[in-house]
């Protein structure tokens, strides 16, 4: 068994924490805008890269199901194990319910999606204000939760590197090229 990610795996890990990291900083800034046309356009820019992540993440959980990841470092309990795959089954269905919530709460607001200003995504909502204020909270609250299990996830990657000293990180670190891609 290898014991390391695929080029693929870490190419799509990497690309998708800069979106993400970029989603967050940009939807928190946007927030507090008051209305207008750069708002406006800030707010196409987060639904095109919510849109692209939403994507990449199905691509990702795609690689990982017929490109088996490297096994925990051996220093790892069976409940650090546990709770090693519980987070990361957890950034993942955050990664599927933040945009999905985002696309609910556009939807409600009655604003309709369009990826990259060309594709129109259908609204899975009716126009419903009250409703679409209740999503924009869910979708607040659902990105405070990523943040900290980001903090977390790379809390364990620098414990595993300073204090086990184990290949955890540097084996997900894009410096290292695998031989299986």
């Amino acid at each position: 068994m290898t014991t390391h990610y695929t080029t693929t795996a870490k190419g799509l890990h990497w690309l998708m924490a800069l979106l993400i990291f970029g989603l967050l900083a940009l939807g928190f800034y946007m927030a507090d805008l008051p209305l207008s046309p750069e708002k406006l356009q800030f707010y196409s820019w987060h639904k095109w890269a919510g849109v692209s992540v939403f994507v990449l993440v199905w691509l990702r959980l795609f690689w990982r199901l017929t490109h088996r990841p490297p096994a925990f470092a051996a220093s790892l309990s069976a409940t650090q194990q546990t709770l090693a795959h519980l987070g990361h089954l957890a950034l993942y269905l955050l990664m599927i319910a933040i945009p999905v919530s985002g696309w609910l709460m556009s939807s409600a607001k009655g604003v309709q999606t369009v990826w990259f200003g060309v594709l129109p995504l259908p609204d899975l909502l009716g126009r419903d204000k009250a409703l679409g204020k209740q999503l924009e909270e869910l979708h607040s609250a659902l990105n405070i939760g990523l943040l900290v299990l980001i903090g977390g996830h790379v809390a364990a990657a620098l414990f595993h590197h300073l204090v086990h000293k184990d290949d955890t990180l540097r084996r997900m670190l894009p410096a290292r090229t695998p031989s299986n891609s």
